[in-house]
């Protein structure tokens, strides 16, 4: 069997409602952090959020989703996924074959609608229609009913390295023969359940984030969505391509639930065990998509970990500062961004970055064309579960 290609991409997240509107925003330094406009918490006016400014009545309209439970979860991977079939040029024959995957992550799934489960969890609501969609399989599960989809569906829920997961997962499934295509990624909305949560954790920044800065305060939460469509290399004949997915490799370093350990061991390995697969040494890698989610813990490990791989080391930022911590959406919409690295040959600004740490990175501060054959993207997981994905020109 040949490569694996990417031949379609779809992306909907704070700086952009296509992947269009997300480059032009990344190759302009714009950081799509605010206040809250379409949720409600005691947090909206006081924290910055990455939040899609689009409405569900909105998003509903605009896709004809009508359907009773559907959650702002499955709405913003719903729009990410018609862009990437589109994009893919899919037939609706090919979808519904039983020869095509959909791999898809969330951490919050249906759980966005926190109010709403805690008074049907209670039986104070007399059972709304949202009570099958507070389950995580229920994003994919509506994605998979609406299209009519007949081949592999699973979801995937391992924290932040969720929808990187979801990718390698796809990819294993072309090799495997078990599929000849997989739709691949994750979305994640905003949530009280998820803002509650990482500000018991006391990670959540008052300001806008700064990833490898000394100052750093930790991270803004965001929302939104990202698919790719993944086909194996004879399959592709006269397709548009974007990039192969050439190298990955997930690891766990079991060393605390929220945190990793301080040598860097679960990023180091899961990086080096990219570059293994894809049959590469570290000096090929020419930028990396960094995890970089702006708390103390996680670049200074990442940070770590890179040294002990690259004796030297590549330029690298994290998008992260655009468009806040996406969590299961992260590793899809960060992979979406480094197909834009490699296919325009440019790489993106790190934002509000200004002293160094004590460990001397230096994140990229300013957008630049650049000639590159393999980006490293990297998704860093609570329970230790790390990612990382390579891809490669085609």
């Amino acid at each position: 069997m040949g490569r694996i290609f990417v031949t379609g991409i779809g992306v909907i997240s704070a700086i952009g409602k296509n992947a269009l509107e997300n480059r032009e925003a990344l190759k302009s330094g714009q950081c799509g952090m605010t206040h809250l406009d379409m949720l409600t918490t005691h947090f909206s006016n006081k924290l910055p959020f990455g939040e899609v400014k689009m409405s569900n009545d909105h998003l509903k309209t605009h896709l004809n989703a009508r359907e009773k439970g559907v959650t702002r979860t499955s709405l913003l991977a719903l729009h990410a996924y018609e862009e990437a079939i589109r994009d893919s040029a899919l037939t609706n024959e090919q979808i519904r074959s039983d020869e095509t995957a959909l791999v898809g992550a969330s951490t919050v799934g249906g759980m966005c609608l926190t109010d709403e489960m805690y008074k049907d969890a209670n039986l104070t609501s007399g059972g709304s229609e949202y009570l099958a969609s507070y389950d995580f399989a229920s994003v994919n599960l509506y994605l998979q009913e609406r299209y009519h989809m007949g081949g592999i569906v699973n979801t995937i829920n391992t924290a932040c390295s969720s929808s990187a997961n979801a990718i390698m997962y796809g990819a294993r499934l072309i090799k495997q023969g078990l599929a000849k295509r997989a739709i691949v990624g994750g979305s994640d909305s905003l949530a009280k359940f998820t803002i509650n949560g990482f500000n018991a954790l006391n990670i959540l920044s008052p300001h806008i984030c700064k990833p490898f800065d000394e100052e750093r305060q930790g991270l803004n939460l965001g929302e939104g969505a990202a698919f790719l469509v993944l086909e194996q290399e004879e399959e592709c004949t006269h397709k548009k391509v974007y990039a192969s997915l050439s190298g990955y490799a997930n690891t766990n370093d079991a060393y605390h639930p929220s945190s990793l350990s301080e040598q860097g061991d679960g990023p180091y390995l899961a990086m080096a065990g990219a570059v293994s697969s894809a049959g590469l040494r570290p000096l090929d890698i020419g930028f990396i998509n960094a995890h970089g989610t702006g708390t103390q813990n996680n670049d200074a490990v990442e940070g770590t970990a890179m040294r002990r791989l690259f004796d030297t080391l590549p330029d690298f930022a994290s998008t992260k500062s655009n468009i806040g911590h996406t969590l299961g959406a992260a590793g899809a919409i960060e992979a979406v961004y480094s197909i834009f690295n490699l296919h325009h040959q440019e790489i993106y600004a790190g934002l509000n970055f200004s002293k160094p740490m004590e460990s001397g990175l230096r994140p990229v501060t300013a957008y630049a064309k650049k000639e590159l054959h393999h980006v490293l993207s990297n998704s860093f997981g609570f329970g230790g579960n790390c990612s990382s994905l390579i891809f490669s020109r085609s």
